[in-house]
């Protein structure tokens, strides 16, 4: 394989977390209320007030059924036309680290 650089951040778009959780949520056909965290704070969330940590997100991926890698992919992406694009940069950054750190 190739030599792979990561790709900076400053060409990726702005993350939307706020939208992802409410897509997520309501193609599980869920309400706020069913999620685990209460309807108070998911409206916070989905109204993007509030940024939830790392371990909230996976809490939330679980309540949901999904990876939390998911969420925040969904985040990331500027359409949900571009995921197989988002998935191979994904594999190829993770491989490149995988190989450049492995031997540590």
């Amino acid at each position: 394989m190739g030599k792979c650089v990561p790709m900076s951040f400053s060409n990726s778009p702005t993350p939307n977390f706020a939208q992802a959780l409410a897509i997520a949520r309501q193609a599980k056909g869920l309400t706020q209320e069913q999620l685990s965290s209460g309807r108070t704070y998911i409206s916070a969330l989905e109204r993007g007030l509030k940024q939830p940590t790392v371990a909230k997100v996976a809490e939330l991926a679980e309540s949901l059924g999904i990876h939390p890698v998911t969420l925040f992919a969904l985040a990331f992406m500027s359409s949900l036309g571009d995921s197989r694009q988002l998935v191979a940069q994904l594999t190829q950054e993770l491989e490149w680290l995988h190989q450049r750190f492995s031997g540590r």
